[in-house]
């Protein structure tokens, strides 16, 4: 009944840690535009600024993995959010683009909530069982939605200050909170060192994973943080509708999540992620065909959506099974590579933007690393018929 208990405040209470982390982690992409009419910056500058803190959030996600596998969830996702609450009062009284930089990249950290809840929860549930539960975990990523719809809000009632004073109190809060109603299993007797953390780099399907999820999530948070900007400078939308489209995106991508890890537990990750690869590569073209009509631009986003949401379910029930008992490296190199996947598009796109005047070219570079991606699962995984037990021997 404790077990029971302890693995239940496990599941939600990290998935809403990490919706607050995730907002945390998204404040800035909500009011880049007016930030960037604030300290006139170039495309590529206010783009520099929104991906700044998927920067450390997603190489940090390494380290904080392999600390969760050694000290515990409980103790390092506490004093990650207890640690989120000093950039964001800096941030709050920056009154420079270079002090905003500044606070951005540590603001970052939030970022590695999602590899400590990873590896926190999935020590709680059997294998069979963790496509779907890492999936409901990982719908904390709905916490970029919940910036999206009141950040904008926030600024336009308070101030800029405020937007980063208001998540800083809630994160300290949500900190104290997960301290009282959570608990850690038992450590392991065997105590592992950092090098035996990091022998998870020799199996090749780590590298294969990461791989796929710098698509999958990358594009999900390149898409989530860059989102308002496009819509704005595309059709010309204010913040706040901006804002409120760009979060329908993200909801949908968060809450197919889990149908994801669903469908992978039942029909195996391999033929999942191959008609979902084929999908992105679907929607990227569409997109890139259609960046002046609304409709048709909004139809191929909100499924890309479903397909990268589902994409990120399905590539996690295959970590577990990378390296059992060193899931929190494997899911921070995992997932370090998905971060960095959302850092270098929207620098990418502010680039094109400022050489070419239009957005096509970064679209159709997403449909062509779609296509690889496609190709190499039916290789190496699809041909298999969705036998994702037999990977880790087929690779170790």
């Amino acid at each position: 009944m404790e077990t029971l208990k302890g693995r239940t405040s496990a599941l939600w209470f990290s998935t809403i840690a990490m919706v607050v982390s995730f907002a945390v982690w998204a404040v800035f992409s909500p009011m880049a535009n007016t930030l960037q009419e604030i300290y006139r910056l170039s495309a590529t500058e206010k783009s520099v600024l929104v991906a700044t803190p998927v920067l450390l959030g997603s190489i940090m996600r390494i380290p904080l993995g392999i600390l969760t596998d050694r000290f515990g969830g409980r103790r390092v996702y506490t004093l990650m959010m207890l640690f989120l609450t000093l950039p964001m009062a800096g941030a709050g009284f920056a009154d420079s683009y270079a002090m905003l930089l500044f606070w951005a990249f540590f603001i970052g950290m939030a970022g590695t909530t999602f590899a400590i809840a990873i590896a926190y929860v999935s020590r709680w549930y059997p294998p069979e069982k963790q496509g779907l539960v890492l999936g409901i975990t990982g719908m904390g990523n709905f916490g970029t939605a919940v910036a999206g719809f009141t950040v904008p809000t926030i600024v336009a009632s308070l101030g800029v200050s405020w937007a980063f004073w208001t998540w800083g109190i809630l994160v300290g809060m949500m900190a104290l909170l997960f301290w009282l109603v959570t608990q850690d299993l038992p450590r392991p007797p065997k105590t592992r060192t950092l090098k035996d953390a990091l022998s998870v780099v020799q199996i090749r399907d780590t590298w294969v994973l990461s791989f796929y999820y710098f698509l999958t999530f990358g594009g999900f948070v390149a898409f989530g943080i860059y989102l308002p900007t496009l819509l704005q400078d595309l059709f010309y939308l204010t913040p706040v509708d901006a804002g409120l489209r760009a979060a329908g995106f993200v909801a949908i991508a968060t809450f197919v999540r889990p149908v994801g890890g669903y469908l992978a537990d039942r029909w195996g990750a391999g033929k999942v992620l191959t008609a979902l690869f084929a999908g992105i590569l679907s929607c990227a073209l569409l997109i890139s065909f259609f960046t002046e009509n609304i409709i048709a631009f909004t139809l191929g986003c909100l499924i890309g959506g479903v397909m990268l949401g589902a994409g990120n379910g399905a590539v996690f029930k295959l970590v577990p099974e990378v390296a059992p008992e060193q899931t929190g490296a494997v899911t921070g190199i995992v997932g370090a590579a998905g971060g960095i996947g959302g850092f270098f598009p929207p620098i990418l796109m502010g680039m094109v933007k400022d050489m070419t005047g239009n957005y096509f070219l970064g679209f159709v570079l997403l449909a062509v690393y779609a296509l690889i991606c496609l190709i190499m699962n039916r290789r190496l995984y699809d041909r298999h018929h969705g036998n994702d037990s037999q990977i880790k021997a087929k690779w170790g």
